[in-house]
């Protein structure tokens, strides 16, 4: 049988070690030994590593203690217990503990390759499910972000480009533009992916209870604090902790987060124990770092320390040519959860969501299609209604945009006028034709056929 992995052969009698290396070795494993704990435990990090035969009495560390570290350290890694007289109980304890089997003492041949072969048919069909996941997760995470459109595909390419590092990346865009599912994405790409991905919004929590919530607390470290609780540091440990919103945080928060993104410790109030921590830093916001760097709101070096990358997520007013997938993609998604035979949008309904200045960004569309589903008498969408922009009249046109002025003579036909002002908004526009009809405040379909008749 040739196998690729290693199996790491622990006790401190040699001769054990070269009879049983000698039985391994025979089947196609590749087999490394070691004579003490401290020796195995040096030899754990080999990439190959897929089982531990290690005896539970050994000179310088119990096997219990190297069962514990070896779990610890590599946890994917299967522990088989080797037991002598006198050590039964402790062999139960050990299984307890994680261990996969014990043999015991004088080793049979026959006995010894069986449940070798079944811890590590184990650790193999392990390792495929993590990998199988892992591809799942990094499908799923790019391809959440929906669009064809270049400044998606743009941070779709950036995404794929970073994920991998530990650098800290801040992700900059309007409510509802998806930073959330680009930090999903990230870690998800990342090999952090089996780990947790942790995320806190600084701007929903009140800031006398935000520390506790990200470095935890002791029991009795102010009012109301009955236990003694992690804090989300701690619990991402390994993995990556998102921080939405942080340009609510308060300076002196700052300064403390500060410190565990320059060497990962920190202590939980009430405490003076010191938590050495390893965790990928994901940060979120709407808000203008840089300006509140100016007014003395935001520390300077923090903000370095946050942004080694930057994404910034275009707002979907920009991003027009995305609306109809994103579109398509909500009407499935609320379909399938409402049990609806809902499988399409009129083209004069497409038109309205084309039209619409989408100040709530893919959050609102999202909530426009669930709404529109659920209204839906038919099979198709023949309509759209919109809540009202904040501080608006609904019914209200969109604001005026400020740009050249045109001239149109007095004794113009409407018809002349109206191509003039279709011709001039879209060179305004760059050619855009998408945000001249939003800007004129009509559905593309009307401004496309003022635009053809004026080039005829």
């Amino acid at each position: 049988m040739a196998t690729r992995e290693t199996i790491l052969l622990v006790d401190d009698d040699e001769r054990l070690r070269i009879a049983a290396g000698k039985v391994l070795t025979s089947e196609g494993y590749r087999v490394a030994m070691a004579g003490s704990g401290q020796e195995a435990l040096d030899r754990l990090s080999e990439p190959s590593l897929a089982l531990v035969i290690a005896d539970l009495r050994l000179p310088d560390l119990d096997g219990l203690a190297l069962l514990k570290r070896a779990r610890e350290q590599r946890p994917q890694v299967e522990v088989l217990m080797i037991t002598g007289q006198g050590t039964i109980e402790k062999a139960v304890e050990a299984m307890k503990l994680g261990a996969y089997d014990f043999i015991q003492k004088p080793l049979d041949s026959t006995a010894l390759l069986k449940t070798v072969a079944k811890a590590i048919e184990k650790q193999r069909l392990q390792a495929e499910n993590i990998q199988l996941r892992r591809r799942l997760q990094q499908r799923r995470g790019v391809e959440a972000l929906i669009g064809d459109s270049p400044a998606i595909q743009a941070v779709k390419k950036l995404i794929r480009q970073i994920a991998a590092t530990n650098v800290s990346v801040l992700i900059q865009g309007e409510n509802g533009t998806g930073k959330e599912i680009v930090a999903d994405a990230i870690h998800g790409l990342s090999d952090r992916c089996d780990k947790p991905l942790l995320k806190i919004c600084c701007a929903a929590i009140p800031e006398t209870l935000l520390e506790s919530e990200l470095f935890g607390h002791e029991r009795g470290a102010f009012t109301g604090a009955t236990a003694a609780k992690p804090g989300k540091f701690e619990l991402a440990d390994g993995g990556t902790l998102l921080l939405d919103e942080i340009a609510e945080m308060s300076p002196q928060l700052q300064a403390k987060l500060l410190r565990v993104l320059q060497d990962g410790r920190f202590q939980q109030l009430g405490s003076s124990k010191e938590f050495q921590v390893d965790v990928r830093l994901l940060s979120a916001t709407h808000a203008d770092i840089p300006k509140a760097v100016e007014e003395g709101n935001f520390r300077q070096d923090l903000y370095y320390r946050i942004n080694a990358i930057q994404i910034p997520l275009p707002p979907l007013r920009d991003r027009r040519e995305d609306i109809p997938l994103l579109a398509e993609h909500f009407l499935g998604k609320f379909a399938a959860e409402m049990g609806k035979e809902v499988h399409a949008i009129a083209s004069a309904a497409h038109d309205q969501l084309l039209a619409h200045p989408w100040p709530g960004n893919v959050r609102e569309l999202e909530h426009v299609i669930q709404r529109a589903v659920a209204l839906a008498a038919g099979g198709t969408i023949t309509t759209f209604s919109f809540a009202p922009a904040a501080g608006s009249v609904s019914g209200m046109p969109p604001a005026a945009v400020s740009g050249p002025v045109i001239s149109i003579p007095i004794g113009t036909t409407v018809d002349d006028a109206t191509r003039q002002l279709v011709g001039a908004t879209i060179d305004y526009c760059g050619g855009n034709k998408l945000k001249a009809a939003h800007i004129l405040g009509i559905p593309p379909r009307t401004m496309y056929r003022h635009f053809s008749d004026s080039e005829r």
